[in-house]
């Protein structure tokens, strides 16, 4: 599929049937697997062969789907975790451990931000957070000797500031580490973040990938360029033998292309069992067929309510990367020029009270813990999301008190305005 449009990839790649068998991809809804003989299984055990023995690690129905979301990001292995928050830390943690540093925008979700500042760090790793749009000097000051990667979202949830791929790329090459991004709210449809010098690839599917609310899940997508072996000692658990596999290193057997992938899937899945179920992620392929209409359309009806927005009496700031004028519109244009996202964040004056107050009052988006989905829904993140963290913290993080995320679904933009208009009233 590497010479067709993304269009045709999000219909197509990932599964092909053969003579007589089924035209969509089947459910394997099988916790194990058969075989005639105990050494076939036993390959299997040490990695020697292909195939399925346990449903905690590898399952048919789902590796079929994260190879059409790695054709998607034009990556070269890709898997399905539970969740977002899971496929975040997989990724991290797959060449983290105790004792090690990561480098990380500020801006981002309210939740992988408590997973590195908190959990990961009772782990033993550390995280140094700098600004998305920080000066070159104050990126490189927060590298250390013992840096394992550089990690940043994309656009950021809630805060839609955008990442400058390239700049924070160079960087973690200069210091011989990946960057790994988390672009679930542009998905691979509005920008592929390998073309600009990411390495490793995250998704919440959660959002606009299922885009209807149905499963929750993660994917993780590696690009296969990035040179583990250049650098043995900092990524010893990629380039040296793993006792827990009879001693089989992941790059000496599965090159840069598979390594990553196969270490994420053989050890981290096997120990941490984070898999999605094979009905979500049946579930998951039925959105990513639709995904490169959908996103037009968020995007359109996104830009439609930033642009009501932006002069409201009422409304004190709007954040929209694909708003002229906007402080990341000309990042946004380069990363992303054929649209953004369907995520608008504004300010309501009044604070906290009337930004909550404006929400109970809208009569078409509902007040959800979700984003990214078909139906329009609206968020007050300092009080859900974000809620754990400080006001130093929110504010690093582009969370205002009067903050309301505002995610344009599928419905026609006039409605949408209208039903803002009467609740702003």
């Amino acid at each position: 599929m590497a010479d067709h449009g993304i269009g045709t990839k999000c219909v197509q790649a990932g599964y092909t049937p053969g003579n007589g068998e089924p035209r969509q991809i089947p459910i394997v809804q099988s916790t194990t697997f058969k075989y005639a003989s105990g050494d076939e299984m036993a390959k299997l055990f040490d990695l020697e062969a292909s195939g399925y023995f346990y449903t905690r690690l590898q399952n048919p129905t789902n590796d079929a789907v994260a190879a059409k979301i790695a054709a998607l990001e034009g990556g070269t292995a890709g898997m399905l975790t539970s969740s977002g928050q899971a496929a975040n830390f997989y990724a991290v943690f797959n060449i983290a451990g105790c004792g090690d540093h990561i480098v990380s925008s500020s801006s981002i979700y309210g939740g992988t931000f408590n997973l590195f500042a908190v959990t990961m760090k009772r782990m033993g790793i550390d995280f140094t957070f700098v600004s998305p749009d920080c000066t070159q000097a104050e990126l490189e000051a927060a590298f250390r000797p013992n840096t394992k990667a550089v990690f940043g979202e994309t656009i950021a949830n809630p805060a839609l500031t955008v990442l400058d791929i390239e700049k924070f790329a160079e960087a973690a090459h200069a210091h011989g580490v990946p960057l790994i991004v988390d672009n679930t709210f542009a998905t691979p449809i509005n920008c592929r973040p390998f073309e600009w010098g990411a390495d490793i690839v995250t998704h919440s599917t959660t959002k606009y990938m299922d885009g209807h609310g149905a499963g929750v899940g993660g994917a993780i997508v590696d690009s296969g360029r990035f040179d583990w072996t250049k650098y043995p000692e900092r990524f010893a658990s990629l380039c040296t033998p793993d006792e827990s596999y009879h001693g089989v290193t992941y790059t000496e057997r599965f090159g840069l292309a598979g390594a990553f992938i196969t270490k994420a899937t053989a050890q981290l899945m096997r120990d941490f069992g984070s898999i999605q179920s094979p009905q979500n992620a049946f579930l998951l392929n039925l959105g990513l067929e639709s995904l490169h209409v959908r996103m037009a359309r968020h995007c359109a009806n996104g830009l439609a309510v930033a642009q009501y927005l932006k002069d409201h009496p009422k409304v004190s700031w709007v954040q929209y990367p694909g708003l002229e004028g906007d402080k990341f519109y000309e990042t946004a244009k380069k990363y992303m020029p054929h649209g953004t996202c369907g995520v608008v964040s504004f300010g309501v004056k009044g604070g906290r009270a009337a930004a909550q107050d404006f929400m109970g009052r809208l009569r078409i988006a509902a007040i959800e813990t979700h984003v990214a989905d078909a139906r329009t829904c609206c968020l007050h993140p300092a009080s859900t999301t974000h809620r754990q963290m400080t006001d130093d913290e929110l504010l690093a993080a582009g969370v205002t008190p009067d903050l309301v995320r505002y995610s344009c679904g599928l419905e026609d933009a006039a409605d949408l305005i209208a039903d803002i208009e009467q609740a702003l009233a």
